[in-house]
């Protein structure tokens, strides 16, 4: 019993039917003027123009939400859209719409009226009152077993309040809800989004990991060598990487907390001497030569040849230590390539593994360009080309 009666304590259920009413004020007003039958259609002749505006998609999926769904979130919550009309598709589900509601309000009002003057009638028949009502639900006579039918009146009430706002609801979801090209782009957003995050959490683990890798093997030399210059020069260089590293993360929290804000440039292969000057404050000696014009390179394949720059350097630093490093950065015939070596140790892992190293391949994967990692000719070697056109 309980359960029956959940529904109306509920506010949705009593908004909807509010919804329904809305839609026929205007000609329940008009009938107060002249009450004539052909005024509904004329009120119905003049929603179809009305479905053709563009703008009425907005007003209708805003009072659709929050009437019928009790929200007024974005349509993946609700399922409603608050957008203009994009098509001639969009304007003619409007059209039905409009039309629909008309007929649904009309009969819900009617319905609805009928029963409410009928409980009227009914409790006060046994107190003798006379009315003059045309309803079908008018029982003759003043006796006092009328009142007993009120309950019955009264559940059917709820029943059509109920029924009508379950129904409104589920058109509104049908005739408001997303186009096909409307499903389509959200379904791009959503994974775009999802892109992002997994863009960031591959920043997080290149620049985080480089600064780490930096810290720890300078830290574990600075002891070695028992230098107090040494240890000065290997403090300086982890706190370089440290601010450069909070650089980022501040970068990528900024860009976490406020998705549509704008936020500072990511740096990219112009940048790259910051990368360089911490490999060899490390104890690594790295040999440079970049030829070609690294400034015209487009932003996203510069920020991502930065990224696969420094997992490079970092892999060196992790696996190799204090060993040498020739770094080929260049740009010729439309592809930028970039090839990082050092002498192949025990400790470097075989083909393909490492998380870091996978990121370098789908990095070059995303961007159309392709990478090798692992031995070549007696060294490590991390090779990328990436299209710059």
């Amino acid at each position: 019993m309980v359960r029956l009666l959940r529904p109306f304590g509920r506010a949705v259920t009593y908004t909807r039917w509010l919804h329904l009413f809305i839609a026929v004020v205007a000609p329940s007003l008009l009938l107060f003027v002249r009450e004539v039958w052909w005024i509904w259609l004329i009120a119905a002749a003049a929603l179809v123009p009305a479905g053709l505006v563009p703008a009425v998609r907005v007003v209708e999926g805003l009072q659709a939400r929050l009437l019928l769904t009790g929200h007024r979130h974005d349509s993946e919550s609700t399922g409603i859209v608050v957008a203009p009309s994009a098509s001639w598709s969009d304007r003619g589900r409007l059209v039905l719409w409009l039309e629909a509601r008309l007929l649904l309000g009309y009969v819900t009002l009617t319905v609805s009226a009928q029963l409410i003057f009928a409980m009227v009638d009914l409790a006060a028949a046994p107190f003798e009152h006379d009315t003059e009502q045309s309803g079908p639900f008018v029982l003759a006579g003043h006796a006092w077993w009328h009142m007993l039918l009120v309950p019955m009146f009264l559940l059917a009430l709820g029943v059509t309040v109920l029924a009508a706002g379950h129904l409104i609801t589920a058109l509104a979801l049908r005739l408001l809800g997303p186009s096909p090209a409307e499903r389509l782009a959200a379904l791009e957003e959503r994974t775009e989004h999802l892109l992002e995050r997994t863009r960031i959490a591959r920043e997080l683990h290149d620049s985080i990991g480089h600064a780490l890798t930096v810290a720890v093997v300078q830290a574990g030399a600075a002891r070695a060598a028992g230098d107090p210059a040494f240890t000065g020069r290997a403090l300086a260089a982890i706190e370089e990487s440290g601010r450069a590293a909070l650089e980022d993360l501040e970068r990528v929290l900024g860009v976490l907390r406020e998705s549509e804000r704008p936020v500072s440039s990511r740096p990219t292969l112009t940048d790259a001497d910051r990368l360089l000057e911490s490999a060899r404050a490390a104890g690594t000696k790295v040999d440079v030569e970049m030829t070609g014009p690294l400034d015209t390179v487009p932003g996203p394949v510069s920020r991502e040849g930065y990224r696969i720059l420094q997992e490079s350097l970092t892999n060196v630093l992790r696996h190799g230590g204090s060993v040498p490093a020739r770094v080929r950065i260049a740009v010729a015939d439309g592809m930028l390539t970039l090839d990082v070596r050092n002498p192949l140790t025990a400790d470097i892992p075989g083909p393909g593994r490492g998380s870091g190293l996978r990121g370098v391949r789908e990095r070059a994967a995303l961007l159309g360009g392709h990478a090798l990692t692992g031995p070549a000719d007696g060294d490590w070697q991390v090779h990328v080309e990436l299209p710059v056109n």
